[in-house]
């Protein structure tokens, strides 16, 4: 998949006049800065991206253009990606589980910030990375809240044991930090509060003044249509708890949003392949496609269908069991999915929302899977 380079008005102009029989993600850069631009103006601290929700160069780039100067990285290629494209800009290694060899190629990349949430895992890396002017981050986690699904059933320490890994990286002479994911599409910001609380009780336990606090990603996009996410109440309440649970020893606030910041600037066109017996509805991109994420947190219902000729269809809304292309019966997006009732073989299906987890989970199974990628203006059809 590569991105086009030629700039269309919109959805709409592009599939009027091209006709796509494969799948296309359309991107609009002004989305993803006008986004970053609401979390530099809005959060309180340093605003980083998790680059594995979309790791495009286009929107690494666009971000940067933005003014975003920190980076969240999980894996050794997300490292080089970010240092070819800025040598100097800053890098948090926060997969807390790494093999000796990619701790070492970080280093070697002059990464100097790390979380960790295992005794085994902070040994290694008291072992191999040089402790003057790093930072380890102790991830810590709690009963998950408001969120599409739990980031705790992986990664995190309990309170008790990130108290003793804090005091473990404070005597170690690394800059002890603690962070923290509240969990996916986070839409409360009351599980913040509680995290960042908490923060403040591990802190005092330790004994350590900490230097800085990730709150993590979790940060929403706008998946439902006819609501506003409300980032600015969430910021809002990160930096009043903050102030109320460390006092004059608040730590230095930093974020790590991914669908967050690339959620909204992408939007895909299915076409429709068949309407079978005016019953189930067949596209040419499914869950081992773009849609992958859809079996997990549900599907986005920011959702038209436009006919060969560009026009939306104005049928009755009613749910419709759609799948995707492959012979695998998994295939299927989950419940019903709203479509007007005029829905016919040839339309297209645009589903907005859909920058994060849709170009790095396409699985190409089956055959299947061949995205376009397309720059436009406007995401409006």
């Amino acid at each position: 998949m590569g991105l086009s380079k030629t700039i269309w008005t919109n959805p709409t102009e592009y599939l009027r006049n091209q006709q796509p029989e494969n799948p296309v993600l359309f991107f609009a850069p002004q989305v993803v800065q006008a986004t970053a631009r609401r979390f530099l103006d809005g959060f309180p601290g340093l605003v980083t991206y998790a680059v594995k929700s979309n790791p495009s160069e286009e929107v690494v780039e666009n971000l940067m253009a933005a003014g975003v100067k920190g980076f969240d990285c999980a894996s050794p290629f997300e490292i080089d990606l970010i240092r070819r494209l800025d040598p100097d800009t800053a890098i948090h290694y926060h997969n807390p589980v790494r093999s000796r060899p990619e701790i070492a190629h970080a280093v070697a990349r002059n990464v100097t910030s790390w979380s960790v949430d295992s005794r085994s895992e902070l040994a290694k890396l008291i072992e191999l990375v040089p402790f003057e002017g790093c930072e380890i981050s102790v991830r810590f986690k709690l009963p998950v809240s408001g969120a599409a699904y739990n980031f705790g059933a992986k990664f995190g320490a309990t309170a008790e044991l990130a108290a003793d890994l804090l005091k473990t990286v404070a005597e170690a002479g690394f800059i002890p930090s603690i962070t923290f994911h509240p969990g996916t599409q986070c839409t409360d910001p009351e599980a913040w509060a509680s995290y960042i609380r908490e923060a403040a009780l591990i802190a005092a336990k330790a004994g350590v003044k900490i230097a800085r606090l990730n709150v993590g990603g979790g940060f929403p996009n706008n998946r439902v249509g006819g609501e506003k996410v409300d980032l600015e109440a969430i910021f809002q309440t990160i930096d009043r708890v903050a102030t109320e649970s460390f006092g004059a020893d608040r730590p230095q606030l930093v974020c790590e949003p991914g669908r967050g910041l690339c959620g909204d600037a992408y939007a895909v066109a299915a076409k429709v392949k068949s309407v079978r017996d005016d019953a189930h509805i067949f596209l040419n991109d499914g869950i081992y496609g773009s849609m992958f994420e859809f079996s997990q947190i549900g599907i986005i219902n920011r959702i038209d269908v436009l006919d060969p000729r560009g026009h939306r269809r104005m049928g009755a809304i009613q749910g419709r069991v759609v799948f995707g292309p492959t012979c695998d019966s998994v295939d299927r997006l989950p419940g019903e999915v709203p479509l007007p009732a005029d829905v016919s073989e040839g339309d297209y299906v645009i589903i907005q929302g859909m920058g994060a987890y849709s170009t790095v989970t396409n699985s190409r199974f089956n055959g299947f899977g061949e995205l376009a990628c397309v720059t436009v203006l406007s995401l409006k059809l």
